[in-house]
């Protein structure tokens, strides 16, 4: 039996809240981390190792929960996991603002995890069943938050480090931490779970292994596990390269600034590409893409390589994770879709696990930076053969009548 139907609230209003959810999510929560970095370092006298592992803390958070998060939006709507999101993110940012000792810091972006964890699958999910019929479309306009994220910060870390070198780093976690006040007040006022059939969470645990076993979800979980394992020691490391490679440090903030910039405009475009060409076809073009940006650098140490990366990444990244999300829940039944997100983000939480405490590793006791990103390559062209593969799955779907 179904519930009475909500009143939907403005799709603008929703689509830009979900958009300032993944601005602090992901944008600020994650990837700036790596901004910021270079100023925390100095200041506290952190190794890379240390650095790489305080990512790794990041990203336990979210591996150990994101499917706790999954159930509890099943149970208790994405809203209020959002909800209970932000509240986790702004308290990380506030004790990172705070704090001194490594073992608090650790603690703090283990909080940040588990922000994102509550906050990220469940706004995706949640948008992409109030606008079935444009879902790559407005999970790609959602995810340019992530963009407009990286803008801001690629802007406003540099201007506050320089303007206050001592505490400028604790200043940003500050900003952040308002940031993420505001996004739990936005979607406190503008996001409402969709209506849905009484028994779908129950619907959902007992249809749960059908997801686990089909070839699809699982190949796009495999991929999506690629991008966490590079994109993010990317975002944790490439401006240390830049800067260790003599890249000025404002030069090095602008070119983040401008992946950020890129990524707001790219993210609906691939969106719209996907519902268009395909999933497959949308995915093997962008990881492509971004293996030859990861690459320029681990060849050439010069400022234009450094520009041709983050030109190249900016373009791409939002087409590997809006196809990948878009792709997840395409293949199985409506009921089945928040499953389906929340089991592929195990593979990326995976990735993002591992990632930056590998890299760390290989930049202190195995070659450096360009030995690490060299790494990033070869799991990219791994990536590219699993896009082949969705092709493939795609192409046998297609074949075999629906019954």
């Amino acid at each position: 039996m179904m519930m009475k139907p909500l009143r939907q609230p403005p799709p603008a209003l929703m689509i830009a809240s979900g958009m300032l959810v993944t601005l602090v999510a992901v944008a600020f929560a994650r990837l700036a981390y790596g901004l910021i970095l270079p100023f925390m370092r100095q200041s506290l006298g952190l190794t890379y190792q240390q650095a790489g592992n305080l990512g790794t803390a990041s990203a336990l958070g979210y591996l150990c929960f994101v499917m706790a998060a999954g159930m509890l939006a099943a149970r208790r709507g994405g809203r209020f996991a959002i909800l209970l999101g932000m509240l986790l993110t702004t308290a990380g940012f506030a004790g990172l603002a705070a704090g001194g000792s490594y073992a608090w810091l650790a603690a703090c972006m283990l909080l940040l995890g588990l922000g994102t964890a509550f906050s990220f699958t469940p706004v995706i999910s949640l948008l992409a069943t109030w606008f079935p019929k444009r879902r790559g479309a407005v999970i790609g306009v959602v995810n340019s938050g992530i963009g407009v994220g990286m803008l801001l910060a690629g802007a406003l870390v540099p201007w506050l480090n320089t303007a206050h070198p001592v505490s400028g780093w604790r200043l940003t976690w500050g900003a952040f931490g308002l940031v993420s006040l505001m996004a739990m007040v936005s979607s406190y006022a503008f996001l409402r779970n969709p209506p849905r059939p009484a028994a779908a969470a129950t619907a959902a645990r007992t249809q749960a292994a059908p997801v686990h076993r089909n070839p699809h979800v699982v190949t796009v979980g495999m991929l999506y596990g690629v991008v966490g394992l590079t994109y993010i020691a990317q975002s944790v490391f490439m401006v240390s390269f830049a800067l260790a490679s003599g890249v000025p440090p404002t030069t090095a903030g602008r070119l983040a600034a401008m992946m950020g910039l890129l990524s707001v405009f790219s993210g609906p475009g691939w969106g719209w590409v996907s519902d268009r060409a395909g999933r497959a076809a949308s995915l093997t073009a962008a990881v492509s893409l971004n293996l030859c940006g990861t690459l320029v650098p681990v060849l050439w140490q010069t400022q234009s390589a450094f520009f041709m990366h983050y030109l190249i990444v900016g373009l791409t990244s939002s087409g590997m994770f809006t196809s990948v999300l878009a792709a997840s829940s395409e293949r199985v039944e409506p009921q089945q879709a928040p499953l389906a997100v929340s089991f592929v983000t195990l593979f990326y939480a995976a990735g993002q696990f591992l990632g930056p405490a590998l890299a760390g590793v290989m930049i202190e006791e195995a070659g450096g930076f360009r030995t690490a990103f060299a790494t990033s390559c070869v799991i990219l062209a791994s990536g590219v053969l699993l896009c082949l593969r969705l092709r493939t799955l795609g192409k046998r779907a297609q074949c075999v009548p629906a019954g």
